[in-house]
């Protein structure tokens, strides 16, 4: 018999999903079983809700689209914290959550994992901050539910709750007749005029500057933006929030754009531009220097997924993705003008103890193509997102939402997704002290990533925004080396490295990339004190902001 349960997952295939992650609970059991019993779709189970939120939330930015399973109250209140960094980030995550039979919750009976008050509403409606859209599944409204929500995923790309009672997941249903939908929106400012006012202020334009941002990556558009700046020549920026939405390799991307923190050269460039065209761009703190960015918004036409600008005036209600799309068939643009040098070195190692400046000019000149870097918010965040990545290279990091320990989980999930894509994280020890359960989980599902483990001995981003020396920013030293033989890894699946000088790093980087079998876990031992020039800044702007 076709079920609920069969028509969600089909639903969840259309997107492009075919693994789900969560936790098993007694409500969402039955359900699991029809996951399992497809070739089409595999279940990662993980360590708890949390991690599977976060591991959801990498999976979607490489699939463009995730799904992960919890049970109710208990399970589901642990996912929200990751959760609600899909929606301030823009990722289209789908959470389901088995729940008691429709019988249990119309009586309003006293079951575990509620707050025996009778209202099995309680957990949605704390959703509804972080979800574009919810619902609580019927045997009567399930289909139609089902398609509701899912669209509401695809128009905004961020995360919709769906709440499966046990009985539902196996009633009778039809199958989809036709193929999901996305919301259409409807359009009062049309397309064609918004385009027509970019190609006339690109065409007048002697300065013009592109910025890209999240969004872009958010709608799977980056090669079409790269194929319009490699078509037009046109310079372009990203911000940290948005770092490859636009390929680096092409000569007239400049760098990342970050307020006052930018490079003295791109910074003038970008300030002094007569037209700039920004894309799918959020100004946030962490992206903007603390706010310390000097964007003419008289001279700019910006566009986000739900709002837009043209030289300060609001527009509203047209199609992001389709206006994005269409920029390819814009005509007569071409810039002639000059770029900037880029600042690039070579790195020749040494064998001095390894430092955070000396350490990303290596990952710079090391990395290779269709590599994807993930960074943990922190010391490196703010040394990879200013290094040049390789042609078909993708980066990884939170800087909004920015909750520690996000990253060991996103880049196993982004790695499921993308298997043919190295993906190389930087997470520093405090923050993997959070999230380490899921090396149990790449061991066994056979991921290889190449996780560098920064240990400085503490949170080394929060030394540099307050208390240098208390001791709330020190955390226990563990040994990070014996971590994979503790999760039960063997040398045939996990190779174990203690990193201190240029050399060894060097030697050990070239040894994982030419081993894409095996799974490299490489401890950097860094000085404590020590932090790349822009946290450095960025964490005295930071202080500055706090006490204002």
């Amino acid at each position: 018999m076709y079920t609920v349960g069969d028509y969600l997952l089909d639903r969840l295939h259309e997107l492009g999903i075919e693994e789900i992650f969560g936790v098993p609970g007694d409500y969402n059991l039955q359900f699991l079983d029809q996951i399992i019993s497809r070739k089409d779709m595999k279940w990662v189970g993980n360590a708890n809700e949390l991690n599977a939120s976060y591991m959801a939330d990498g999976y979607a930015r490489t699939k463009k689209a995730a799904a992960f399973l919890t049970t109710f109250g208990v399970g589901e209140l642990s996912a929200v914290n990751g959760l609600a960094g899909s929606y301030a980030e823009n990722l289209p995550v789908v959470e389901i959550v088995g729940s008691p039979t429709s019988k249990v919750q119309n009586e309003g009976k006293f079951v575990h994992h509620t707050l025996a008050d009778g209202d099995f509403k309680h957990f949605m409606k704390m959703h509804e901050p972080v979800t574009a859209a919810r619902t609580l599944l019927t045997a009567e409204n399930a289909t139609v539910e089902i398609d509701r929500v899912l669209s509401a995923l695809l128009k905004e790309r961020k995360p919709v709750y769906i709440n499966l009672p046990v009985d539902v997941a196996a009633a009778k249903a039809e199958k989809p007749s036709l193929p999901l939908k996305k919301e259409n929106s409807t359009s009062n400012t049309s397309d064609q005029e918004i385009l027509n006012k970019i190609q006339e202020s690109l065409k007048n334009a002697k300065k013009p500057i592109v910025i890209t941002g999240h969004e872009i990556i958010s709608f799977g558009l980056e090669k079409t933006v790269s194929q319009f700046i490699s078509k037009t020549k046109l310079p372009i920026t990203t911000l940290n929030f948005g770092k490859s939405s636009v390929d680096e390799a092409l000569p007239s991307f400049l760098g990342i754009y970050n307020g006052k923190l930018s490079e003295p050269n791109l910074k003038e460039f970008v300030e002094s531009a007569d037209f700039i065209l920004m894309l799918g761009v959020k100004l946030t703190d962490s992206s903007t220097g603390a706010f310390t960015h000097h964007l003419n918004e008289n001279k700019m036409i910006s566009l986000n997924i739900d709002e837009g600008k043209i030289f300060n005036e609001s527009i509203q209600n047209f199609d992001f993705e389709s206006l994005i799309s269409s920029l390819l068939d814009l005509s007569e643009i071409e810039y002639k003008g000059k770029y900037i040098d880029k600042k690039q070195e070579d790195f020749v190692p040494s064998n001095a103890l390894l430092s955070q400046d000396r350490l990303w000019q290596a990952v710079e000149n090391l990395t290779q193509s269709n590599e994807t870097i993930v960074a943990e918010q922190g010391t490196s965040f703010f040394g990879a997102s200013s290094i040049f990545l390789k042609p078909k290279s993708h980066f990884i990091g939170q800087p909004l939402w920015g909750s520690i320990g996000y990253t060991f989980p996103a880049a196993l999930g982004s790695q499921i997704a993308d298997k043919e894509s190295r993906h190389l994280l930087f997470i520093g020890d405090g923050s993997l002290q959070l999230t380490v359960q899921e090396l149990g989980l790449a061991i066994r599902e056979k991921i290889n990533p190449i996780c560098f483990i920064i240990n400085n001995d503490g949170y080394t981003v929060e030394r540099e925004i307050h208390g240098p020396n208390q001791n709330y920013n020190d955390i226990p030293m563990w040994n990070y080396s014996k971590l994979p033989e503790s999760f039960g890894a063997t040398e045939e699946r996990v190779v174990s490295k203690i990193v201190r000088t240029e050399n060894e790093f060097v030697s050990v980087m070239k040894e994982a990339q030419a081993d894409p079998n095996r799974m490299y876990w490489i401890e950097l031992v860094l000085a404590k004190e020590d932090a790349p020039k822009v946290l450095k800044k960025m964490g005295k702007l930071f202080a500055e902001q706090n006490k204002s």
